[in-house]
């Protein structure tokens, strides 16, 4: 599949460049807290009064954990908020934990709901929390309505990278299970065309053996050799259907076993052939440009097929008369049949509608295009058959 391969080629290549980000991140903050640990104030006083080889490390775990928030979302988010509460109860933080946001952003984003919301429940509480403490009660630098604006700035970053990390979680499921709806519809359709393949080849190739059986067993003792012809016919259109049905087949197996072209214009000659054996006097004329699509000349091919087994099956011994043409606009399949041999007097019967004309006008549809069919003044039966070619790649 092409999905799975440039899915394994190109995931950690991506993923990569997801890292190194991740690394030049966690170095930046970890070099930014350093610098809080050594910020002086306004009278020359240093803000952060403690050994400055602690600063340093309380910078290493603020920032560090970041490198790997990928790997271990949850794991880097907690060491990262205990890292910050601490740094706020030293008075070290001059920004909004950004930090923790970008952890908590992986957490929404790759962890599931049942740990994630829990996981959010406690890091506001205890972010903003330590961020009052440390702004308004221990080392008062703010009063108590600023500590609680810079507590309000903190839930906002934390809480709003969490909540864009879970959305994009949500839009990714939505599109993996969108993903599996398409398959699974594709994987309907594939079935639904193996059985029309099947209705087919089987419909056709039985009609025949039907055909040269009733042959066969009614001119069996009057004329052996034509009987022997009839179960000739009958023999060579059974290995045929086998043939067809295990190309068709074909798809189903695992083993990637290689499989014959599917039947085209090509095969219309052969098409003939067979109805020729049943009964069915075929004149067939072909003319198409060059260029259509496999799946465009299957659908004539089964058209034509679908037709010839009903002149096979209601109206042989007959004559047929057969008309493939397909241009740059449009795509004109016409078959007419002249009816059963009657005696005079006698109407012409009809043929009656059935699943094949069903299957021509359904795979005329798929196309967009249009059926004609019944009966024809002069007797006999008539199918025409409109295809656009645009829209065929």
């Amino acid at each position: 599949m092409h999905t799975s391969k440039y899915g394994r080629t190109m995931k950690p290549k991506r993923q990569g460049h997801l890292y190194a980000l991740d690394l030049g991140a966690a170095l930046a903050l970890t070099a930014v807290y350093i610098g809080f640990a050594r910020l002086t104030a306004g009278d020359g006083q240093p803000v952060y009064t403690g050994p400055f080889w602690l600063g340093c490390l309380i910078a290493s775990a603020v920032g560090l954990p970041i490198a790997v928030r990928r790997r271990w979302p949850l794991a880097v988010l907690v060491a990262v908020l205990a890292a910050l509460a601490t740094a706020s109860l030293l008075d070290i933080p001059r920004e909004p934990y950004a930090a923790a946001g970008l952890a908590a952003y992986l957490v929404g984003a790759a962890e599931p709901a049942r740990r994630s919301v829990p996981a959010l429940a406690v890091t506001l509480p205890v972010a903003c929390g330590a961020v009052y403490l440390g702004e308004a009660v221990i080392t008062p630098a703010e009063d108590w309505p600023s500590a609680v604006g810079v507590a309000g700035l903190v839930l906002l970053v934390i809480g709003g990278a969490w909540g864009v990390g879970f959305t994009v979680r949500g839009r990714r499921a939505e599109t993996a299970r969108e993903q599996r709806r398409r398959s699974e519809r594709a994987l309907d359709e594939e079935r639904l065309r193996i059985a029309r393949e099947l209705h087919d080849i089987v419909s056709h190739h039985l009609s025949l053996i039907a055909v040269k059986a009733g042959v066969a067993g009614h001119v069996a003792e009057a004329d052996p050799r034509e009987a022997r012809a009839a179960l000739k016919v009958i023999e060579e259109t059974s290995r045929s259907a086998l043939a067809e049905m295990r190309r068709t087949l074909g798809v189903l197996r695992t083993e990637g076993a290689p499989l014959g072209p599917a039947p085209g214009l090509d095969r219309l000659d052969s098409l003939a052939a067979e109805a020729n054996q049943a009964g069915v006097d075929v004149d067939l004329t072909v003319h198409a440009t060059k260029g259509l699509a496999e799946g465009t000349q299957l659908t004539i091919y089964r058209i034509v097929q679908e037709a010839l087994t009903n002149a096979v099956r209601h109206a042989a011994p007959t004559r047929c008369r057969v008309t493939v043409e397909a241009n740059e606009r449009e795509i004109r399949i016409d078959i007419a049949d002249e009816g059963p041999p009657s005696a005079p007097g006698q109407p012409v019967r009809e043929l009656p509608g059935g699943h094949g004309l069903l299957g021509i006008r359904e795979r005329a549809m798929m196309y967009g295009g249009s059926v004609e069919a019944g009966p024809r003044p002069e007797g006999g039966f008539a199918v025409s058959v409109r295809l656009p070619t645009e829209g065929n790649p």
